[in-house]
């Protein structure tokens, strides 16, 4: 090489590295995984049915805490801010509605998951409000799921198809799902379908399956209208039971069980077991996911009242 061509060559070859050094950045974008971040755990688990591997997913509570009186930390304000999409399960199942204030600050979109459920109305202090635990009904799951799906795949449009595939199987499994329980609930007479929990998070599965559902706290153990004990939900409480001769009430993972343990000793009867609410169990436990949350409900259910 002659003298006079080497500041020729040195130049393409500096003008190259741009590209060169742009390139990676440019393929580490492209290949990023959307980041979702979901409120509930029941939420967080139906969104990775649906998006697998194709996106990362972050819940903000932790498996048994209570989203009703849940309070958002600094660290969930900063989860918030890197996401690409924020889920909430809405009716007011966020106490004070926190998820949609994370997701407000952090100027992210926000699906609402049990947006066109049909709600059941409970009265509270004359007024009436939306029960939000829709989800304990698998009809709803599935409405749950085609929200996510939707809103999932406005904002990653190359994984529509996979997402749709991914749902369209397990909303088989929901029917699956909601066949198995009618069938296991036949082994109980209607007389004894008589489901006594520690708050009013139960009334779609009771409407849905033929349960009288009874609990001293209202649908929320927060502060909102309608939430709490008072004496005359204690006292009818109480009386339901005994009424009914049912034979068994139970706690929830969620809420402390020292209410219902005293209503059952009160009432004298036995404590039929733990049931998964407002949470699902901690990993590796039976009740992980939705699927095996409703499984072990139901179990428990029977062996309780049998």
């Amino acid at each position: 090489m002659t003298a006079r061509a080497f500041p020729m060559v040195l130049l393409a070859v500096l003008c190259c590295l741009p590209v060169l050094a742009q390139e990676p950045a440019d393929k580490a974008e492209s290949s990023r995984k959307l980041l979702i971040v979901c409120s509930t755990t029941q939420i967080a688990d139906l969104t990775r049915q649906v998006v697998g591997d194709r996106c990362e997913v972050r819940c903000i509570l932790a498996p048994g805490a209570d989203p009703h009186t849940y309070m958002p930390t600094p660290g969930d304000a900063q989860l918030a801010l890197k996401a690409d999409l924020c889920i909430q399960n809405g009716l007011h199942l966020e106490g004070k509605n926190w998820m949609a204030t994370l997701a407000k600050d952090a100027g992210k979109p926000l699906i609402t998951a049990a947006e066109g459920v049909q709600p059941i109305e409970l009265e509270g202090n004359g007024q009436k409000i939306s029960d939000p635990h829709a989800w304990f009904a698998p009809r709803n799951a599935a409405i749950y799921v085609n929200n996510i799906v939707r809103g999932i795949s406005r904002m990653d449009r190359a994984g529509k198809n996979e997402y749709e595939a991914r749902a369209r199987l397990y909303l088989q499994q929901l029917r699956v799902l909601d066949s198995w329980i009618r069938d296991q609930f036949s082994a109980i007479p209607p007389a004894q379908r008589i489901l006594v929990t520690s708050h009013d998070a139960f009334n779609y599965f009771a409407k849905e399956y033929g349960f009288k559902n009874q609990a001293p706290v209202g649908w929320s153990t927060g502060s909102e209208v309608g939430a709490g004990m008072t004496p005359e939900r204690r006292k009818q409480v109480i009386e339901s039971i005994k009424s009914f001769g049912v034979k068994a009430v139970f706690v929830e993972t969620s809420v402390n069980p020292k209410l219902v343990r005293e209503i059952a000793r009160e009432a004298g009867v036995r404590i039929g077991g733990e049931l998964y609410s407002d949470s699902m169990g901690a990993a590796g436990s039976a009740g992980e996911t939705y699927m095996g949350m409703m499984r072990e409900n139901v179990l428990t259910i029977i062996s309780g009242l049998r």
